[in-house]
């Protein structure tokens, strides 16, 4: 398996079209690398974004959060 940190060093091959480079082939394992990073960005993005909208809201003690929890669930 590739780690994220060779993904750096890609493998590709360009396929021209009119002397042009018009698409890359790459490794599955190098095309998988590159996936999981793109998921692993999104994924950050994804936590800024809530943690600037969120961040002049009160915030809610664990304890409280479990017992409002278990209420819900009639536990």
């Amino acid at each position: 398996m590739i780690t994220t940190r060779k993904a750096m060093y890609l493998n590709p091959q360009f396929i021209e079209k009119a002397g042009k480079k018009e698409f890359v082939v790459l490794p599955y394992e190098e095309y998988q690398a590159i996936e999981k990073m793109m998921e692993d960005y999104m994924d950050l993005i994804d936590v800024r974004e809530t943690k600037a909208e969120t961040q002049n809201q009160p915030s809610v003690p664990l304890d409280e959060v479990i017992t409002m929890l278990k209420k819900r669930m009639n536990v």
